[in-house]
């Protein structure tokens, strides 16, 4: 039988190493109602391979979990999801996806420490599982996006009604994406950045 040598080196795979160059490392969660697309939007932007947290859904969730509207959906986060991006050779993001179900929200205190922001992913299908979410942002004063994920039974609306029906301020910005795809879960998490930093700028214009 053939063991593999104590000797051997083992530690990270080389693809997983921080970049020497970063020099910055941000905290961002992706929350979301159940089914919209957390899972899917950290596993498609991570440069490292994503830790998940996925169990097989089963009867006990029965009228507990509300799956309307995603009655196909065959597992589910209980944990989180994490996963890594380089925005730069400078900057890095730790994703840190939250459960959807209301049971394991529980677990959000502890995923929201240290978070400078937050994506909600949406579902126009299903745009009143968001409320509550939003509202937990609000409370807690986490910055946040709002990006519509594209479902191909979805109804399509202009962001101006999404943005007015989840009661956003002008400011919050609304963009549309699609989670399978790693170039357009980057653009939200680049519109993130861009937000924090306009927030950043005014706070010290402000405070000069």
């Amino acid at each position: 039988m053939d063991f593999k040598s104590s000797d051997q080196a083992v530690g990270p795979r080389s693809e997983d190493v921080l970049p020497e160059t970063a020099t910055a490392a941000v905290k961002v969660v992706i929350v979301g109602g159940f089914g919209v697309g957390k899972t899917t939007l950290v596993g498609s932007v991570s440069e490292i391979r994503p830790l998940t947290t996925e169990e097989t859904m089963t009867q006990a969730g029965v009228g507990v979990d509300d799956i309307q509207g995603v009655e196909r959906k065959t597992s589910t986060t209980v944990a989180m999801d994490f996963g890594r991006i380089s925005i730069n050779e400078e900057l890095v993001l730790y994703l840190f996806g939250t459960p959807g179900q209301e049971r394991f929200w529980f677990l959000w205190r502890g995923l929201f420490e240290g978070a400078l922001g937050a994506v909600v992913l949406v579902d126009t299908r299903r745009l009143e599982v968001s409320f509550d979410v939003i509202g937990r942002l609000e409370e807690r004063g986490v910055p946040f996006v709002v990006a519509v994920n594209s479902f191909p039974d979805a109804p399509g609306y202009p962001l101006d009604e999404v943005r007015g029906a989840l009661d956003l301020p002008p400011e919050v910005p609304v963009v549309a994406c699609d989670a399978r795809l790693r170039g357009s879960s980057r653009d939200v998490l680049m519109a993130l950045m861009h937000y924090l930093q306009s927030l950043a700028v005014t706070a010290t214009t402000e405070a000069s």
